[in-house]
C-alpha cells in the first residue's frame, strides 16, 4: 500500500509533539482493516508531522514519522489526534505557527475529523465555526466558552457536520472511525472491521453515560432488560408507556435511566436501533422497503424514507444501491 495509490481513499493523520498514541493506533487498525468483498484494502493511511522525525507522545517512548505537512495535499479525509498541549488551558485556543501552516495543505475537499481534544486544532483553525461538535465531556465547557460560535454538545460520542467530524473521549475515536467506514462503506464492512478487532460495531447512547453521577438509589434498576426486550420487538411500533410498562417504572423514571444508562432520551434511542437495523436488512437482503419498514418498526415505508433522508441524507433504495454486496 504507498501513499500515491489512487485507487484507495486516502487517510491522513496529523500528529503533533506529545501525541497519545492510542489515537494514532485507532486509525491504522481500523482504516487499515476495512477491506471489500475480495479483502482488497480500502484505504491507505499515512501519519503525518509539522516537520518530519521523531515525535514525543505521552508515554516514555517517541513515534518515527517520515513525512511532512506535504502528505496532507492528497488526502481524501484528514485526522488529528489529541496531545498533551491540549490539556493545557494556556495552550487551548492558540495555533503554532507550523500547525497552522500544516492545516493549509489540507485541500478543500477532505474530510476533516478529529479525536477528543484534537476538536481544539480545528475549532482554532475555525474550522467548526457553525457546526455542531464535541470533545472530551471534561473539555465540553471550555470548548463552548472558547468559541460561541461553535454548538458544542457533549453529550455525545461523535458529530458529523457537514464533512467535518469530532470525537469525545480517546475510545470515541474507534466510533468515529466506524462511523467513516459505515458512511463510505456500509455497516457490514464497518461491522466486519468491529469484530476483528473486537469492539462493538456501534455503541448505544453518548459520552453522557461516562460522566461521573450520584450513586443510584437503592432499588434503582438498571434499563438493560427492557432495551434487549425492546430489540427483539422492533416490528411491534413501541411507545414509550410500552417501554415504561415493561420495566414497571413511570414514564418520567424511565426516561431519566435511559438518559444516565444512554445519553439519549428512550423514544430517540429506540430510533437509532431501528435505523441500524433497517440498514443492515437493506445490505443483507432483498426485502421489499415497505415490508423492512414494518419489521423495523417504521410501521410504513412513508415513515422509514423520511427517516432516513432525515438522518442520513438518501432514500433507502439510494442506500441499498450504494452498499449492498459490498461486503
Amino acid at each position: 500500500m504507498t501513499v500515491g495509490d489512487e485507487s484507495l481513499h486516502r487517510v491522513a493523520v496529523l500528529v503533533r509533539s506529545g501525541l497519545l498514541p492510542m489515537e494514532l493506533g485507532i486509525v491504522h487498525r481500523l482504516f487499515g482493516t476495512a477491506t471489500d468483498a475480495a479483502g482488497r484494502p480500502l484505504y491507505s493511511v499515512v501519519t503525518c508531522a509539522v516537520e518530519p522525525g521523531e515525535v514525543r507522545t505521552d508515554a516514555d517512548f517517541t513515534v518515527n514519522v517520515p513525512l511532512g505537512p506535504q502528505a496532507l495535499r492528497d488526502a481524501d479525509t484528514v485526522i488529528v489526534p489529541a496531545a498533551i498541549e491540549d490539556y493545557r488551558p494556556q495552550r487551548r485556543g492558540r495555533l503554532s505557527p507550523p500547525v497552522r501552516a500544516a492545516l493549509t495543505e489540507i485541500p478543500p475537499t477532505a474530510r476533516l475529523a478529529s479525536i477528543c481534544t484534537g476538536s481544539f486544532v480545528l475549532a482554532a483553525a475555525g474550522l467548526l465555526t457553525g457546526r455542531r461538535a464535541t470533545t472530551h465531556w471534561k473539555s465540553c465547557p471550555e470548548l463552548a466558552a472558547l468559541y460561541p460560535e461553535i454548538d458544542v454538545d457533549p453529550d455525545v460520542l461523535y458529530t458529523d457536520d457537514k464533512g467535518v467530524l469530532t470525537s469525545a473521549g480517546v475510545a470515541a475515536g474507534i466510533d468515529l472511525c466506524l462511523h467513516m467506514i459505515r458512511s463510505d462503506h456500509g455497516a457490514d464492512v464497518a461491522n466486519t472491521v468491529a469484530r476483528g478487532t473486537v469492539v462493538p460495531p456501534h455503541r448505544e447512547g453518548g459520552q453522557a453515560q461516562y460522566i461521573d453521577r450520584p450513586v443510584p438509589e437503592p432499588g434503582d434498576t438498571s434499563t438493560a432488560a427492557t432495551r434487549a426486550w425492546a430489540l427483539e420487538h422492533l416490528g411491534d411500533g413501541l411507545t414509550l408507556e410500552d417501554l415504561a410498562r415493561r420495566a414497571a417504572t413511570s414514564v418520567r423514571t424511565l426516561t431519566r435511566k435511559f438518559r444516565q444508562e444512554t445519553g439519549m432520551p428512550p423514544m430517540q434511542w429506540l430510533a437509532q436501533q431501528r435505523l441500524q437495523y433497517a440498514r443492515r436488512l437493506l445490505e443483507r437482503t432483498d426485502e421489499p422497503v415497505d415490508r423492512i419498514a414494518a419489521e423495523a418498526g417504521f410501521g410504513t415505508g412513508t415513515a422509514m424514507r423520511q427517516h432516513f433522508r432525515e438522518t442520513l441524507g438518501v432514500s433507502p433504495r439510494a442506500y441499498r444501491n450504494t452498499f449492498r454486496g459490498e461486503a
